[in-house]
């Protein structure tokens, strides 16, 4: 996408989402991206996506079902623990292909892990991991630089410590104008 292009993200509820976390990333991705963010009406609960083996939703199926429309990217959010065939759960997924992303939500709350919650805690790991996903689909790998957002998250102690922005390396190599 050229440098004079105006992009805009799709925030897509997946099922039951709080709409405090629509409206943090509708605030937080236009400045993250330089894109304008509206918000799509829920998709319904997936069923269809239950492993009853896992106990978890299946990610792949329902970020199949996600569609940007009009816009230029799609977010969809889950208040569900997904996963992957290869992965016992996962925070995130993008398909760069289709621009278009998910984030699961439970996991990232400290309810999760019997802590007592943190809301401001909760709303920044939200923010990166939406930043890191929709990264994925602007065409970014993950990062070495481990405070980067794109560094890979394979728990929360790696979510927390990374920032909510690109590093240098990464920003150059932004698709859309940043």
């Amino acid at each position: 996408m050229g440098k004079d292009m105006k992009c805009e993200i799709l925030l897509v509820p997946v099922g039951t989402v709080p709409a405090e976390v629509c409206d943090w990333l509708a605030s937080g991705l236009p400045v993250a991206f330089n894109c304008d963010c509206s918000i799509a009406p829920a998709l319904p609960h997936p069923f269809y996506a239950w492993d009853a083996r896992r106990k978890q939703y299946q990610a792949e199926p329902i970020l199949a079902q996600v569609q940007k429309g009009q816009t230029t990217y799609a977010l969809a959010m889950a208040d569900l623990d997904l996963c992957v065939p290869d992965l016992n759960f996962i925070f995130g997924l993008a398909d760069y292909a289709g621009a278009r992303a998910i984030i699961a939500l439970p996991r990232l709350r400290q309810g999760f892990y019997h802590l007592p919650e943190d809301a401001a805690l909760f709303r920044a790991r939200v923010i990166k991991e939406a930043v890191h996903e929709l990264g994925h689909v602007l065409g970014l790998s993950h990062c070495r630089d481990r405070r980067c957002v794109m560094a890979f998250s394979n728990s929360l102690a790696y979510t927390d410590y990374k920032g909510q922005e690109f590093c240098e390396r990464c920003r150059k190599q932004l698709t859309i104008g940043n």
